[in-house]
């Protein structure tokens, strides 16, 4: 099979998404968001996004079928994300395609969501050379991570030991009055500011605390400093300088992240880190890494935005990537897992 034909299927968390990948080629890809639903909550109600998950699922995927001008009967395999994410969402995306898989007798793997943002950047960039890292920045997740081989073995580097940096940004957004999500909100308004304007501690990069965790994430004391900081002012009676607190707080997130993976590199004498997930869409994140890459003699490899939120694509490249290197199909039962470890590639 010179060039398989996987269909995936990605319902993690508030957007249901299907796509088609030949080899290298992408052929189709649809996303249906249900964020606008979940705005005058403040964040994602996992029983709404599951009930926006169940009436996408069929359109999402005739239509992903239709633009690549195939049948279900045409593609050798299905993937779908078993994890980690919102138990209902999963739990949605996963009993469809089985569902799909047991109608056209196809074999089916339920793979890693997060693994999927780091397979995806092959649409873009190519093969991953020896010894790539992978920096994964979400709402939920931060992780680096070691890619031996995207189809059998990823080793965890260093990961998110409270908020991740995402989580930072929305809570913050909150504080200043931005509606959900608040990540793109705080992106303008930093590109507006001044990022030295207010000093935000960078987490764990300093002291006992750095040296025990270099390459772990720590954003909930950022997170706090800048509450405070805020409350002070307003108990001074003094106007907050949103733009000014958004671009220190996007400095202070983007250089740990940046400095973290740039450790991480000369730890695995990398040459290549593979940036993914929805946070990594953040404009002073992908200039920070860009910088530090150039410094380093780092080739960072960010995908276009459309490739960095969720979507099929990286599930179904995932899913090549495991038909290419033989890995057997998941059992026909395999469970969701919420929780799924970073170093789990597939079930």
């Amino acid at each position: 099979m010179s060039e398989p034909i996987v269909l995936g299927i990605e319902s993690t968390c508030d957007e249901t998404a299907a796509a088609i990948v030949q080899g290298r080629t992408l052929r189709s890809n649809i996303v249906a968001s249900s964020m606008n639903e979940h705005a005058r909550y403040g964040g994602v109600i996992p029983e709404i996004a599951s009930r926006a998950h169940a009436e996408a699922f069929v359109p999402c995927v005739s239509q992903a079928l239709a633009d690549a001008g195939l049948e279900l009967a045409d593609v050798d395999a299905i993937a779908v994300s078993a994890g980690p994410g919102l138990a209902g969402c999963l739990a949605v995306g996963v009993s469809g395609a089985k569902a799909l898989a047991w109608a056209a007798n196809k074999p089916i793997y339920g793979i890693n969501h997060v693994i999927g943002h780091i397979a995806v950047t092959q649409l873009q960039f190519g093969p991953f050379p020896p010894d790539t890292l992978a920096l994964i920045v979400s709402g939920g997740h931060t992780s680096l991570l070691h890619v031996e081989d995207v189809a059998r073995r990823i080793d965890v580097v260093g990961t998110t030991l409270d908020d991740a940096a995402g989580e930072c940004f929305d809570k913050v957004a909150r504080l200043l009055g931005f509606p959900y999500p608040g990540g793109p909100h705080i992106d303008r308004h930093a590109q507006n500011g001044d990022p030295k304007a207010i000093r935000v501690p960078q987490g764990l990069t300093q002291g006992k605390a750095g040296a025990a965790h270099p390459y772990d994430f720590s954003f909930s004391g950022v997170k706090t400093a800048v509450a405070r900081w805020i409350e002070e002012q307003q108990a001074a009676g003094h106007d907050i300088p949103v733009d000014d607190v958004c671009a220190s707080l996007a400095d202070s997130v983007a250089t740990v992240l940046a400095k973290k993976a740039m450790r991480g590199c000369e730890q695995y004498d990398s040459k290549t880190l593979i940036v993914g997930g929805g946070f990594s869409a953040n404009s002073q994140l992908r200039a920070k890494l860009l910088e530090y890459g150039e410094r380093h003699g780092v080739d960072v490899r960010i995908p276009q935005i459309k490739l960095c939120t969720d979507n099929g694509a990286m599930v179904a490249m995932l899913g090549v990537n495991l038909v290419e290197a033989g890995v057997a199909p998941s059992a026909p039962d395999f469970p969701i897992d919420s929780a799924m470890p970073m170093d789990t590639i597939s079930m």
